[in-house]
């Protein structure tokens, strides 16, 4: 059974905490496994992403290409996403993943904030902020800093 997008074409914004908690936890399922198709289809033709210290990059096909150099990347990707905020058109959620690098066979684990622009029921604007370590390993502060 296909996954399919989170919100169909001229859909409206989220306008209440439990329509957004809806959304996010929706989103969440598309990564696992990578449904690629639906995630691309949940954003608006010319969003912008604004990914970590990835150069900031814009419209559909940039992020289908993002997402799929991910899915090559984050063997057996597991994610849990939670709801933070809903103010007008700005959502944020907060996320944790589980995955092993498809090149060093190394687990792995993140976590990260996310804050979505949304226009007509898709992500307009994505920005994130996230760290990432070797699963095995407890990161204290004067790691991260480094």
């Amino acid at each position: 059974m296909a996954v399919q997008p989170a919100r169909k074409e001229g859909d409206r914004n989220p306008r209440s905490v439990e329509e957004a908690r809806s959304l996010v936890a929706s989103i969440e399922q598309l990564f696992m496994p990578w449904n690629v198709d639906a995630l691309v289809s949940g954003f608006t033709e010319d969003c912008v992403v604004r990914f970590g210290v990835i150069p900031e990059f814009s419209g559909r096909a940039a992020l289908r290409k993002f997402f799929e150099a991910r899915r090559a990347k984050q063997k057996g990707y597991r994610l849990k996403k939670q709801f933070r905020t809903l103010a007008n058109d700005v959502m944020t959620n907060v996320w944790e993943g589980e995955w092993e690098d498809a090149g060093t066979g190394q687990p792995m684990k993140g976590f990260g904030v996310e804050t979505w622009t949304m226009r007509d029921g898709k992500i307009a604007i994505w920005e994130a902020a996230f760290n990432a370590a070797p699963a095995d390993q407890d990161v204290d502060i004067s790691q991260a800093l480094r």
